[in-house]
């Protein structure tokens, strides 16, 4: 890379500066991706718990509905799920890792109190919905986790593109200016030197002659 700028001493201490901001900088950020890798990657871990603690119990759930259809009505079934309440009961917090603002779910697992009349249904209907409702708390860590792995995904790809940029070009290049000031200074340090001995020489001369 051809270097186009002035060899003064200002510069040097510039370009010194800049180097030293570069290379910090460095250090923050890669430490900040670690930081982030290793939190992704616990969260990716419970993710993967949680999934299939879902996968388990919601077959758990279906297989009861099934019985509860096929013993109750699907109709009977449909009319009494619709007045089950929407699910609200949690509220979304966010909690900052490195600078990287993640949701938290915020909600309480309460004791099921069906909405409807035990005299209408069975006991694979109440398994189903009781069943169901472990899924709903385990759907709300699931969303958690996820949310937060893709922020945390996408915050460690901006990372790494700066510490690249760093790494491989700005640190590069700021070494690359010291290190030709420094040899022009020098240089120019051994002319003046050389220039001075020889003046030297030619005062010492006429003194003699």
């Amino acid at each position: 890379m051809a270097v186009n700028i002035a060899p003064t001493k200002s510069n040097l201490m510039s370009a010194k500066a800049s180097l030293d901001f570069s290379k910090k900088g460095f250090e923050l950020l890669d430490k900040k991706r670690n930081v982030l890798i290793r939190e992704m990657m616990g969260l990716i871990g419970r993710a993967k718990d949680i999934q299939g603690r879902i996968d388990m119990i919601f077959q758990e759930a279906y297989e009861a509905l099934k019985v509860a259809n096929m013993t109750e009505g699907i109709s009977t079934v449909l009319n009494i799920a619709e007045t089950i309440d929407v699910a609200d009961d949690y509220d979304v917090l966010l909690k900052s890792v490195m600078g990287v603002e993640i949701p938290t779910l915020k909600f309480t697992r309460k004791k099921l109190e069906p909405s409807y009349s035990f005299y209408r249904t069975n006991n694979a209907f109440d398994i189903a919905v009781i069943k169901f409702q472990e899924v709903k708390y385990l759907i709300y860590e699931l969303a958690e986790v996820e949310n937060s792995v893709y922020k945390l995904a996408f915050e460690i790809k901006k990372t790494q593109k700066r510490t690249n940029a760093l790494q491989n070009i700005q640190i590069p290049k700021f070494k690359e200016i010291v290190k030709y000031i420094e040899d022009v200074l020098e240089e120019k340090e051994r002319e003046d030197f050389f220039r001075l001995k020889m003046v030297k020489k030619k005062n010492s001369r006429k003194r003699k002659a």
